[in-house]
């Protein structure tokens, strides 16, 4: 597609939002969306993974919800009030909320999410109430006071829902956490409920008709599609099977084509909280993968602008670091790599090679990134390099992720906002644990960096935390504890009748309280 008729089609969507907005929403309807593979579960508090998110973020909420320019906006927390020393967070939370099994959300549950349930098994809300808070305490049975060890401005970004989803204290205090049989059956406050999941088919996702936010949901039930082929999923949406083609369900390639179809919008929006990065992780403790020079001669083999342009259909951006050019304090002022294949062979014959065999863990989430993992795979043995790759399903990869499986390790991981969110977790020391893909799995350890990190998260100015993650950039770039891929953008496909569906910064992850069918 070209930028101009790419431009268009988002300028028409944006338009075709902006007159829903002006509209009456019409009440009742079915909404069929493509998710992309099929989620390893649904209860998020345990699981990140992408499709886990766009479909349990209509199950579960959190206590904040933000715009697309990552304003906080009322979600479970009716209001909040932050103390003149920035250390006290006083949450208000609506009244008459109830959980899916029809007891009462409380402060208790809230407590419960974030002092034990988050901080055991979340591998983003861990490392922060970990370092910066220093209680969370119930004042009364509708507000909740966090006390911090000093002040930390992006707390008030950290209740997202993926990030923080209440769990209902009624059902997992006390039991083991990973094996409670609620896992499959997940208990919410949010506006849709689980009625049945078909595995390798469809999730059934029904109106709560006791949701807390009077007139909400509008629809009456959402069918996430299951459909492994990207060919099949494209005539599926052409055919009037599915309304909702979500970001990255179909090949690159069928994005120009879908998007000139009858009552057809398309949009980047709703992942302005997300940001992702798309990145190889070395796994620094297996061999010569410890050695910083062959990760630079990696660096240099890869032709990014390949993947971008012929694999992404020019979609997305060349990332110079760990922060994304999309996210706050990002800089450029860093070591940077051209596709150099010559200078690769240098680095990587200076680093002691001696042609052992690389195992590539490929991400299983369709043929897109199969055929990015196989072009990588080549640049690497055009410079020397002997690659296996190796294939697996959803829940195969997060096991080999997750238990450091790998030598090299395909993912793409969540900015989240601001850097002490969704970047300092992939590199520092204290958030090497086994049992979550998306912490700092590679095992890269560097004292330096963890400072650098832990003191931008909690300068004062805006200034004082920039100086920081500069120099933090500047010092990841040269070490290469990643290899940064792409800056991703995902072109969201809908019925232009579908109205409403993209309202926040996480889109369609939580679009379905406030959607309506025309």
């Amino acid at each position: 597609m070209t930028g101009l008729r790419f431009g268009l089609a988002l300028a028409a969507s944006v338009l075709a939002l902006g007159v829903a907005q002006a509209q009456e929403p019409k009440k009742g309807g079915t909404v069929h969306v493509v998710v992309q593979p099929e989620p390893p579960m649904l209860m998020q508090g345990l699981n990140q993974n992408g499709p886990t998110n766009m479909v349990a973020g209509n199950i579960y909420e959190s206590l904040l919800r933000y715009n697309e320019k990552l304003e906080p906006q009322p979600s479970l927390a009716k209001s909040w009030e932050i103390s003149p020393d920035a250390k006290v967070y006083t949450f208000k939370l609506q009244e008459g909320v109830t959980w899916h099994d029809g007891k009462p959300f409380t402060a208790d549950d809230v407590v419960f999410t974030l002092d034990k349930f988050l901080r055991e098994v979340h591998p983003r809300w861990r490392p922060i109430v970990n370092a910066q808070v220093d209680k969370i305490e119930k004042v009364d049975d509708l507000t909740v006071k966090i006390t911090l060890k000093q002040p930390f401005g992006p707390l008030i970004m950290t209740q997202e829902v993926a990030s923080a989803p209440m769990i209902p204290k009624h059902i997992y205090d006390g039991t083991d956490y990973r094996a409670n049989p609620a896992n499959n059956t997940p208990i919410g406050t949010g506006p849709f409920k689980l009625k049945e999941w078909k595995k390798g088919s469809y999730i059934h996702l029904v109106k709560n008709e006791n949701y807390w936010l009077k007139g909400k949901p509008n629809l009456d039930e959402i069918y996430w599609q299951i459909i492994p082929d990207a060919a099949a999923r494209a005539v599926a949406y052409e055919t009037g099977k599915v309304d909702v083609l979500t970001g990255g369900s179909v090949d690159v390639y069928d994005v120009a084509r879908l998007s000139k179809l009858p009552n057809t919008c398309v949009t980047t929006k709703g992942w302005e909280m997300f940001a992702p990065h798309a990145w190889l992780t070395p796994n620094v403790r297996n061999g010569i993968l410890g050695n910083k020079q062959f990760r630079q001669g990696l660096m240099y083999a890869i032709d990014r602008e390949f993947g971008r342009e012929v694999v992404w259909g020019g979609l997305g951006k060349l990332p110079t670091g760990p922060i994304s050019s999309k996210t706050k304090f990002y800089s450029a002022d860093v070591p940077k790599y051209a596709f150099d294949p010559a200078k690769a062979k240098e680095l990587i014959k200076a680093s002691g090679y001696k042609g052992e065999t690389i195992r590539l863990l490929n991400l299983p989430y369709g043929e897109t990134w199969t055929r990015w993992t196989e072009a990588i795979k080549q640049n690497l043995e055009d410079v020397g390099v002997k690659v296996q790759v190796e294939n697996t399903d959803v829940p195969g990869w997060t096991q080999k992720a997750s238990n450091w499986d790998f030598d090299l390790n395909f993912n793409f991981l969540y900015q989240l906002g601001d850097p002490a969110m969704g970047v300092a977790r992939s590199y520092i020391t204290s958030n090497i644990a086994k049992g979550n893909p998306f912490a700092n799995v590679g095992g890269y350890s560097n004292p330096e960096v963890d400072k650098l990190f832990a003191d931008a998260a909690i300068a004062p100015t805006e200034k004082e935390r920039q100086e920081l993650y500069t120099k933090v950039q500047k010092l990841l770039a040269d070490e290469l504890p990643v290899l940064w891929l792409l800056e991703m953008d995902f072109p969201t496909i809908y019925r232009c009748n579908v109205k409403n569906l993209v309202t926040t910064g996480v889109g369609v992850n939580d679009g379905f309280r406030d959607a309506w069918k025309e």
